[in-house]
């Protein structure tokens, strides 16, 4: 898919500017350390600008292509994981980015899963920090 092309590589150029126009106005983004999901494009990318600061040595080490149910509505749509590696602070993160597509190819629903528990607990704490600091918690 074009989009999570461009999606992944302006990730891994930490290229926020380049992720705006990647996502449905009303974009849902769920987090493996926050129960509701973060919703809309200004918040969403707040907190893709907080990633990029917290993620250590990003890289994406594979990818899916299908369709899949879409925690929003429950309809299918075209989907794509992306299979990631990095680190928060000197912790190993393996994890997972689900992203599905509108009709127009825009991200529209993005799950984030991560592991190990350690993993996820610092990057938690580092997530809300960014958060707290930049004014969006």
């Amino acid at each position: 898919m074009e989009t999570a092309e461009r999606f992944r590589a302006a990730v891994e150029k930490r290229d926020l500017t380049a992720l705006e126009d990647l996502f449905t106005e009303d974009v849902r983004l769920y987090s493996p350390v926050k129960f509701t999901p973060f919703e809309g494009r200004p918040m969403v990318l707040g907190l893709f600008g907080v990633l990029l600061r917290v993620f250590e040595d990003f890289r994406y080490v594979g990818g899916f292509e299908g369709a899949a149910e879409t925690s929003a509505d429950g309809a299918e749509a075209p989907a794509e994981v992306l299979l990631f590696r990095a680190a928060v602070d000197g912790r190993e993160i393996h994890g997972i980015d689900l992203l599905h597509f509108d009709e127009a190819g825009r991200i529209k629903e993005f799950t984030v899963m991560v592991r190990p528990q350690s993993a996820v607990q610092a990057l938690g704490q580092a997530v809300l920090a960014g958060l707290v600091a930049d004014g969006l918690a």
